[in-house]
């Protein structure tokens, strides 16, 4: 999800001007155009339009995920749109369009494209609000709706890997708190995965299922510099930990993490 959490992060989430198809899509490909990284020199506008017409990118669910490849390396990307009043897409559903995700794929991204897609179509079609669109009033309701969504396709994207991981790092986080019996501690720990964006001239965001949590970390003093010293910090109750890094130009960050707090319980023990 991290090509959507960038759009949202650097202003390409827009309301459609117009209800019409076509020119719905125009504006969308022109604004991946204007990105300072697009590849110079390649009708995007005319791929999405072509691409369009052989196959309709309708899901379902008011969602419309219309794409356009380009040759070679590059980093994927996208740009949302928003219609209050809804397009006429022919979806499979026949429901009306209310939003656009609209991709850009370098060849070298493709696969990466194909599990982003996958994932969203996932928490698409299983949670209703994200067919309610429809139902907001302005470019910031929808904002948080899609942070909502966000959050969700993340969680429902970590691997069994990363999910062997987490126990793991519990299982040090207790032991280094001096607790000891860490095997029969875990099941009074609470684990809460959750993602914060870091931007230069914004106050990070985090992303959670966890609003209590969302609220407190978010009002932390300092919480980019403690970030970025990659070191284990309490806040909240809880010890907050960062799984991994990705940074993106320029100057922004997205901090997997970890909270994690043992119950008062095991703590007496």
């Amino acid at each position: 999800m991290k090509s959507l959490l960038n759009a949202l992060q650097e202003g390409r989430l827009i309301e459609l001007p117009d209800a019409d198809k076509d020119k719905s899509l125009q504006y969308l490909a022109t604004l991946i155009e204007a990105m300072p990284d697009f590849q110079s020199g390649f009708d995007f506008v005319g791929a999405v339009v072509t691409r369009e017409r052989s196959a309709n990118t309708a899901i379902g669910a008011s969602w419309a995920c219309p794409h356009g490849r380009v040759p070679g390396e590059g980093e994927l990307a996208c740009a949302i749109g928003w219609s209050p009043v809804g397009i006429e897409w022919a979806a499979p559903d026949s429901k009306p369009v209310h939003v656009v995700i609209m991709h850009y794929i370098p060849d070298s991204e493709k696969n990466t494209y194909l599990k982003e897609i996958s994932a969203l179509a996932k928490v698409i079609k299983k949670d209703e609000r994200m067919s309610q669109f429809g139902s907001e009033k302005d470019l910031a309701g929808v904002r948080h709706r899609m942070l909502d969504l966000l959050t969700a396709a993340i969680e429902t994207t970590i691997p069994d890997a990363k999910a062997r991981m987490i126990q793991l790092e519990a299982k040090q986080a207790v032991a280094a708190a001096g607790l000891g019996g860490a095997e029969e501690l875990l099941s009074s720990v609470q684990l809460v995965p959750l993602s914060v964006v870091v931007a230069p001239g914004t106050r990070p965001i985090v992303l959670s299922q966890d609003q209590t949590l969302t609220t407190q970390i978010e009002a932390t003093a300092e919480l980019s510099s403690r970030l970025a010293a990659k070191a284990p910090f309490d806040v909240a109750g809880y010890r907050l930990l960062i799984h991994s890094v990705s940074d993106y130009q320029p100057d922004r960050f997205l901090y997997d993490c970890i909270a994690i707090k043992v119950g008062a319980a095991a703590q007496k023990k």
